[in-house]
């Protein structure tokens, strides 16, 4: 299946040249790798959220494929879903799915459905494409959405996903797609994401669940995260670090109502 893009001159410029020049003033060229294990990147509207995605992921030493991990905020298709075969299209070009890879995690998941519907329309993951292939034409990814469900179901698919990544040959990274806090004013949250901040750099997927629901943190990507910190402490990782955070204010300078967004490495 081509998975033609969707968000394209909505949350990102609709022209290769356009696309190309707002990444140029959004990436770092000169920043230092790291070997990450995964990231979080936010998904909002390049003028909000871009400088916060691009420092992140241009602290990244990339490897042959990105498995991406989103939420789903169409409800369409399968409650977690993944593809495993054809390419998605933005205006950079054509991304391939691994499939090798992308076959040998829903074989070893218990949870994960072969579906394309919950792709179709869900911006979470497009919008991480453009910025890996600035970095790397030829990247694969195998693209993952998760709905709704419990705590310990977003970790055993983070345990099964490591499973699948160690029997495997290929050099991956994860990357869960999330923002933070959504429509309330800075300062509050501010104070809500630096709690979930915290418990991911702690890689605590069950602290970051309890303040997620105690302090009602309106993090929609949560889930993933939940799964990404589950597998990268499998595959070895021992610690993160929070590499830009900003809000959507910082970019319009409406204060009153904003969209929280993090960029963390876990390596």
């Amino acid at each position: 299946m081509i998975r033609e893009p969707i968000a394209a001159g909505q949350f990102y410029p609709g022209s290769a040249d356009g696309l190309q020049k707002m990444l140029e003033s959004m990436v770092d060229d000169r920043a230092a790798k790291i070997n990450a294990i995964g990231l979080v990147s936010p998904h909002a509207g390049y003028i909000y959220s871009g400088v916060v995605a691009g420092a992140v992921i241009s602290k990244v030493k990339f490897k042959d494929t990105f498995v991406l991990i989103g939420p789903n905020h169409t409800g369409r298709g399968k409650n977690f879903s993944i593809m495993t075969e054809g390419s998605w299209i933005t205006p950079m070009g054509e991304v391939e799915i691994d499939s090798e890879l992308a076959k040998q995690i829903l074989a070893s998941s218990s949870y994960l459905t072969e579906d394309a519907a919950a792709h179709q329309y869900e911006h979470s993951l497009e919008v991480q494409v453009p910025f890996l292939q600035y970095f790397k034409a030829d990247v694969r990814i195998v693209p993952i959405i998760l709905g709704q469900a419990r705590g310990d179901v977003y970790k055993k698919i983070g345990r099964e996903l490591a499973d699948a990544i160690k029997q495997s040959k290929h050099q991956v990274t994860i990357l869960a797609s999330s923002d933070m806090t959504h429509y309330e004013p800075q300062e509050s949250a501010r104070k809500k994401d630096n709690k979930a901040i915290e418990a991911i750099l702690n890689l605590d997927a069950d602290e970051l669940l309890k303040r997620v629901a105690d302090f009602d943190i309106s993090m929609c990507g949560y889930a993933p995260v939940v799964a990404l910190i589950t597998a990268a402490k499998e595959l070895g990782a021992k610690k993160a670090e929070l590499v830009k955070y900003q809000t959507s204010g910082d970019a319009s300078g409406d204060y009153s109502s904003v969209v929280g967004y993090a960029g963390i490495i876990l390596r």
